[in-house]
């Protein structure tokens, strides 16, 4: 083969390849992949945002006149963070989880009027203006005694102004809420006071139970003294001495089961009752 044919061999090739590339270029330019859980809004330079959108899958579209803008619409989780007053003008700090996710069917007006980062733009504006307007309608100790009526409330605000901007919520729950130093601190004493409160309640009821139950205890007695009173007026001493004869009776017995116990008789014989028989002598 001669040089001339070599060259133009060689300058074939090279052509060939050139228009290969080209058209692999032009080729993946004209395409475009959507991931599974995302959608594609197209942007036409001479239409504008089309009202079409883009499924999971590869798409074609017109190279440098058309672009696509690739939005995830599946539920993303964000918290909203806010400190605001209550009715009684205690402040309140509190959090909110929101599970969101824009409506498929209006991403290209989202596109059109919030863009690509729509929840940055919208979310936290809307979250902290509904939070202060229901938090407001309660009183501090109302935010823990009826927190499931609150989160409600909250809740149902929320989704009716995300629905403004084409968004959906599906779930919305207070995670956090704590209260200023101060208003714990009321708290605390508060409850220490109810302590006390409930101590001081329990010394008085304990003292008029034994005040009742010496009333009993002195009538009782009172009413025992009467009755020997009156059994002593209609039998005479007889039956003071027949006490005091039984109680002597079960002394001698118990002295007498107990060791080491020796009975000295009173007065001077006591020499004599020890030795009988020396006595009679």
């Amino acid at each position: 083969m001669s040089a001339p044919k070599a060259v133009n061999l060689l300058t074939n090739v090279a052509r060939a390849a050139i228009a290969l590339g080209a058209a692999g270029s032009a080729l993946n330019a004209s395409l475009f992949t959507v991931d599974g859980g995302h959608k594609a809004v197209l942007f036409d330079r001479f239409r504008g945002v089309l009202e079409e959108t883009s499924g999971e899958g590869t798409h074609f579209l017109i190279p440098v006149l058309q672009y696509p803008y690739i939005f995830d619409v599946r539920t993303r989780p964000r918290s909203i963070t806010s400190v605001t007053g209550t009715k009684d003008l205690q402040m309140v700090n509190l959090t909110l989880r929101v599970l969101s996710r824009p409506d498929p069917d209006q991403l290209p007006t989202i596109f059109k009027t919030l863009g690509v980062d729509y929840d940055e733009r919208v979310l936290p504006s809307i979250g902290n203006e509904v939070l202060k307007a229901v938090v407001a309608q309660f009183n501090a100790d109302q935010l823990l005694t009826e927190r499931p009526h609150v989160s409600a409330l909250v809740r149902e605000a929320l989704i009716k102004r995300a629905g403004d901007f084409n968004l959906l919520l599906d779930d919305v729950a207070i995670t956090h809420l704590s209260y200023g130093a101060e208003f714990s601190r009321a708290v605390e004493q508060k409850q220490v006071a109810q302590q006390e409160a409930e101590r001081s309640k329990f010394v008085v009821a304990k003292a008029e139970q034994e005040r009742r139950a010496a009333i009993v205890r002195a009538e009782g007695e009172s009413e025992a003294a009467k009755l020997i009173s009156d059994a002593t007026a209609g039998a005479g001493s007889g039956l003071i001495e027949l006490r005091r004869i039984e109680a002597s009776r079960e002394i001698a017995s118990t002295l007498s089961k107990s060791r080491n116990v020796v009975y000295l008789p009173s007065g001077n014989n006591m020499l004599f009752g020890l030795n009988p028989s020396f006595a009679n002598n």
